[in-house]
């Protein structure tokens, strides 16, 4: 495993000569699909202008009520390039029916996004990092529309990238290792919205039809019972759900 995919507080390393791949917002597990074997381990820094910036641009837009919200045009590319994930206010934002993220350098979104009950239109576009979504986006009732580098995600039809395999059943740590678990923190049940504090964390892959296009899910589920609970998985992906590995048959890819 080599140093970049080690947990981290992602500093801005905007323009860094010395590390081409992150300078173009892009990655191994694209270029180099076979060696892709857990998410990405990149911890936010909380303390960096791009996110305390986005912080100040959510609360605006949950104030007035706006109904699109393109946030990383109001950073600076420097700025942009510190956001690796959403802050969980993006939960507030019940008003916006177009949300876009286009190239953007954000390697997880948070479960909170599923609390966006207005978002109709979704664009993460050539976010080459963007291998996966919570489950929590099916909770958005209104999502028709999505825009997604589909090639980069897990599962895709035309390529196949492998899924990151998933830890086994167990308690939940206090401090999650987003390398190992894809967050640095897991509060509810995907299925049930129960509190996952305390009790037996159970993770699974599922891919479904969300907006224009079929997306690799992340399950965070508080039971058997929960993951039992699960829709089938769209056509031309696997089957059931899983939880990862190179052992998961994928079917043949198409491109």
């Amino acid at each position: 495993m080599s140093d970049a995919e080690q947990p981290q507080v992602f500093a801005n390393r905007f323009g860094d000569p010395g590390d081409p791949e992150r300078v173009r917002g892009s990655c191994k597990c694209v270029t180099r699909p076979k060696q892709a074997k857990r998410f990405h381990g990149y911890r936010q820094d909380t303390q960096a202008p791009g996110w305390l910036r986005l912080l100040e641009l959510i609360d605006q837009a949950a104030a007035d009520g706006r109904e699109k919200f393109t946030p990383l045009r109001e950073l600076s590319p420097q700025e942009r390039w510190q956001v690796v994930t959403l802050p969980a206010s993006i939960g507030t934002l019940t008003e916006v029916k177009h949300l876009v993220l286009y190239g953007s350098n954000l390697v997880r979104i948070p479960p909170q996004i599923g609390l966006m009950r207005s978002l109709e239109v979704f664009e993460p576009y050539t976010s080459y990092q963007l291998h996966w979504f919570p489950y929590e986006l099916t909770r958005c009732p209104r999502l028709r529309s999505s825009t997604v580098s589909t090639r980069a995600v897990y599962g895709n039809y035309k390529t196949r990238m492998p899924f990151p395999k998933l830890a086994e059943p167990g308690p939940l740590p206090a401090a999650p290792d987003p390398g190992v678990w894809g967050a640095d923190e897991i509060l509810t049940c995907s299925v049930c919205d129960q509190p996952l504090s305390g009790g037996e964390l159970r993770q699974v892959w599922i891919s479904r039809g969300v907006g224009s296009d079929v997306l690799p899910l992340l399950v965070n589920a508080c039971s058997q019972v929960c993951v039992a609970a699960l829709p089938k998985p769209a056509a031309h992906h696997v089957p059931t759900t899983h939880t990862g590995g190179r052992e998961v048959a994928q079917p043949p890819a198409s491109w």
